[in-house]
């Protein structure tokens, strides 16, 4: 029976001898070598083995015995896959019964939602994208990957890639935002940090690009909901994170719950072969969201179990996750000739294929010997960074920094907040771990009183009203944590409004009357509206869910030994009526634009009906969010000059190079996010106002100037079109260099055939 796992390593070690090969070429020398293994393991394996492969199974994480049950499924070779299980001793007996008990001895892997940390939380994946860093990803999935694969974890379910264009959406706050540029160059990074240099080091976890695809377009920014999405859109808006994080090598795709046009994404063969087999040459294995299988029965595409099972199989799901209508239902399936048995073994080569990349045949245990430290110095230091880099400074009439000498009146439900700070998907977080504002300000010896005034951010009681008035007129200033807590985002907590919930405007409007400066400082998984009391405060710092280290990260921010450097991934809305929101949007025949706008109250009465609304907008609150895509401040300011293109015109075989000069007027030292910005102006499809292709850090002493330069080819102009041919065309373009999707200098060129 270990005739094939002396052969694996036989094969491994004469394709690693080799000298002279470059690193791609070894690797898929070592997949041809994989390839081999898996035949031959596959000859050995009943339809049930197989069929076993495709079960992922699990148990409850807070389960405190294993099930006689699920070890038998494993001693039999009835489960792939293993979720949850997060005692280390049922890790390793479970794998120990995997390979020397099962009748072909194949290891486990184990999975958990690790999705922006694991002990150590960086800030959400929304609050990340804030960054514009991709070394922020980059390094958050690393520590995650170090600390999760100290307990057996070798296969986390992130990054998500869903653009999000809803607010209201509760999983936005595992979003990389609105843009698929942004989300490109995340996803690609978040890949690299969980996979490591190797997948096969023990420290290496396989990523799983989700939610394969169009999620976040959920109607009405309601969970699960239905998408329409045409396919060009589908190509230019949606795939492009998913393709970048393939190609960077992502093991593993989870498909999504919804449905697409009308097929629910995981019985949808286009996208499962079509698309991700064929076009992008993925081949590693997908896996089904949550009961995502037999959920199609209930939207009404399959009639039972078995039905569903024959349409994600026909599809070309690999694995499913916790349903069983592969274990119920293939066997007969493949015996009715509904399901050839041909499709199966695909299957479970793309399962194989990836457990030999993870190394679990040559080492199917954890590596005791390298057990994390959870919390190490240095991953603290990466997500306070993280959550630094996170923060969005939308406001500050000269209020901060503050002085060290402000007596403060720290104030808000969200200022100690240990479990709430760290956000959604913290599954294996300790808030004891946690931070907070209020922890911070005591260990940095600031002059404060702290009086939380709401006990959570739900807290519709006023009792504690008069005390933190009066907390406030005896203090400088007043900063004020308010928020949402963590349930109130992530999946199913999606949000018809999304102002602060509670009582949190009540209380900052009674505060504003003492006169006091307000810090306004937002803690949630989502952008909140905060059109009701902008002008109540004098300074916003938006600081998303922010991880373990979030309270110190902020209480440096707000006495200036750090800049807030993050800028907006999604654009802000006044209102959730504006929703769906986004910058890159369409113009239509009748864009809005300063000069017709009339706003509501200043229409005469009795108008003549025809005379008034006749561009693109509302009437109540206009046609520009609160804040747009891309937007945030600093410390200080910075002026943009200059903006020079190579050619007026260039070729499809030519590049051209974008240029202008930025400045820090301001007197400290601050960083500037540069941003690119192009406008196809007239398409086969018509294309979008301003589309981000580039940004750049820049960092500048006071009084300092700098050249920024951005040089693109015909390619990144490329887009798909409505017959499906993806091209740049022959036209004027239009470029901006600025910092935000809102504002820039402008110039031109002609792409020319």
């Amino acid at each position: 029976m270990k005739n094939y796992y002396i052969l694996f390593i036989l094969l491994c070690f004469l394709s690693c001898s080799k000298n002279g090969q470059s690193e791609k070429k070894a690797i898929n020398e070592s997949d041809e070598k994989y390839e081999v293994v898996i035949n031959e393991l596959l000859s050995k394996m009943t339809l049930e083995e197989k069929i076993g492969q495709t079960n992922l199974r699990g148990t409850s994480s807070r389960a405190k015995t294993l099930s006689e049950e699920l070890k038998q499924q494993v001693r039999e070779g009835k489960v792939g896959a293993l979720l949850n299980v997060m005692k280390t001793e049922f890790v390793d007996e479970l794998q120990k019964i995997a390979v020397e008990e099962s009748p072909n001895k194949i290891p486990l892997i184990f999975a958990r939602d690790v999705i922006h940390g694991f002990k150590t939380m960086f800030p959400i994946p929304l609050g990340m994208a804030a960054s514009w860093d991709e070394d922020v990803a980059r390094t958050s999935s690393r520590v995650a990957a170090i600390e999760s694969s100290s307990v057996g974890i070798r296969w986390t379910f992130a990054p998500m890639l869903d653009i999000a264009r809803d607010s209201r959406w509760g999983r936005i706050a595992e979003s990389p935002g609105e843009d698929p540029y942004l989300a490109s160059i995340l996803g690609k990074a978040y890949v690299e940090g969980f996979q490591g240099d190797s997948l096969n080091n023990s420290t290496s976890i396989a990523a799983c690009a989700k939610h394969y695809i169009g999620y976040g377009a959920a109607i009405g920014g309601r969970d699960y909901n239905t998408t329409l999405i045409p396919e060009p859109l589908l190509r230019n808006l949606y795939l492009p994170p998913f393709e970048a994080a393939l190609n960077t090598g992502a093991a593993t795709v989870m498909t999504s719950f919804n449905e697409i046009n009308g097929i629910p994404a995981t019985g949808n063969e286009f996208l499962l072969k079509d698309v991700l087999r064929d076009e992008l040459s993925f081949d590693g294995f997908v896996v089904s969201d949550w009961d995502s299988v037999v959920e199609m029965i209930t939207h009404g595409y399959a009639r039972d179990e078995k039905h569903a099972g024959e349409l994600a199989a026909n599809a070309g799901l690999d694995m499913e996750m916790t349903s069983k209508a592969y274990e119920n239902n293939l066997k007969a399936l493949i015996k009715e000739g509904k399901v050839s048995e041909k499709q199966l073994d695909v299957f479970v080569k793309n399962i194989l294929r990836v457990k030999l990349r993870l190394g679990l045949f040559k080492e199917p245990y954890r590596d005791v010997a390298n057990e994390a430290k959870f919390y190490e110095k240095t991953h603290l230091e990466k997500a306070k960074e993280a959550a630094i880099k996170s923060t969005v400074m939308l406001k500050n009439e000269g209020v901060l920094p503050l002085a060290k000498r402000s007596k403060i009146a720290l104030i808000g439900p969200m200022a100690d907040a240990p479990l709430d700070q760290m956000g959604t998907w913290t599954f294996d977080g300790e808030k004891e771990q946690t931070i907070t504002p209020l922890n911070a300000f005591e260990a940095a010896d600031v002059n404060y009183t702290y009086i939380a005034g709401l006990s959570h951010s739900r807290d519709l009681s006023k009792k504690e009203f008069k005390k933190a008035i009066a907390v406030a007129r005896a203090s400088d200033v007043v900063v004020f944590v308010a928020g949402e807590e963590a349930i109130l985002s992530g999946e199913a907590h999606s949000r018809a409004s999304i102002d602060l919930p509670g009582a949190q405007e009540n209380l900052i409007k009674e505060l504003a009357k003492t006169g006091k400066s307000i810090v306004l400082v937002i803690m949630a998984g989502r952008p909140i509206t905060i059109t009701n009391v902008i002008d109540d405060v004098d300074a916003v710092l938006m600081s998303w869910h922010p991880g373990t280290m979030g309270g110190e990260a902020l209480q440096e921010i707000i006495f200036g030994l750090e800049e807030p450097q993050g800028r907006l991934p999604v654009s802000w809305p006044k209102t959730a009526g504006q929703l769906p929101y986004f910058y890159n949007h369409k113009n239509t025949g009748r864009p809005a634009n300063k000069k017709d706008y009339v706003a509501m109250y200043d229409i005469p009465i009795g108008a003549w009906q025809s005379s008034l609304g006749n561009d693109s907008h509302y009437l109540d609150v206009g046609y520009t969010p609160h804040f747009p895509f891309g937007y945030g401040l600093g410390y200080t300011n910075f002026k943009y000059d200059k903006i020079e293109v190579s050619k007026d015109t260039i070729r499809f075989n030519e590049d051209i190079t974008i240029k202008a000069t930025v400045t820090n007027t301001g007197t400290r030292t601050g960083k500037e996010v540069v941003q690119f910005y192009i406008q196809d102006v007239v398409g086969s499809i018509t294309r979008p106002v301003r589309e981000l292709k580039g940004f750049e850090h820049v960092n500048l002493k006071a009084g300092e100037t700098q050249e920024v330069s951005f040089t693109i080819s015909s390619k990144i102009l490329e887009f798909t079109n409505n017959k499906l041919v993806k091209a740049a065309e022959e036209g004027d373009f239009n470029v901006w260099i600025g910092p935000h999707s809102a504002s820039g200098l402008k110039s031109a060129f002609y792409l020319k055939d």
